[in-house]
């Protein structure tokens, strides 16, 4: 089986070693994103908007797989703050909202001050599940 690595072109893969996404078979495992516009490394400082630049960063990975949200089946919300969660709910039922994947939302602390929710989309997405 073969296995293609995806990558953003953010500056972190490249630092610590790891690819956006890697799709072996009709599976597409993609990395934690974070809400980094990783064409400028910029970073909104609303979680909202945090949370629409990961969508953005996730469906861009799963296009190059061949996938789109549709097709994921699992997500899960790191948040340095709980309480702010509500704020991203309108973002993430626009994105999942018919698709429902299953998900976990979890509190704890993130590489970089700035961040405030990271999608750990390790979503993981099974090409054509979602047609």
């Amino acid at each position: 089986m073969t296995r293609r690595l995806i990558s953003s072109g953010s500056s972190f893969q490249r630092d610590i070693g790891y690819s956006r996404a890697v799709v072996v078979g009709n599976q597409v495992f993609v990395s934690s994103t974070t809400g980094f516009n990783y064409a400028d490394m910029t970073i909104a400082p609303q979680i909202a908007e945090q949370a629409r630049q990961c969508l953005l960063n996730i469906e861009t990975a799963l296009a190059q797989a061949g996938a789109t949200l549709r097709d994921v089946v699992r997500v899960r919300y790191l948040l340095i703050d709980a309480s702010e969660f509500a704020l991203t709910w309108p973002v993430l039922r626009a994105a999942f909202g018919d698709i429902r994947p299953a998900a976990t939302m979890i509190e704890t602390g993130l590489a970089d001050p700035r961040m405030k929710i990271e999608i750990e989309i390790e979503v993981d997405a099974i090409i054509g599940s979602g047609s």
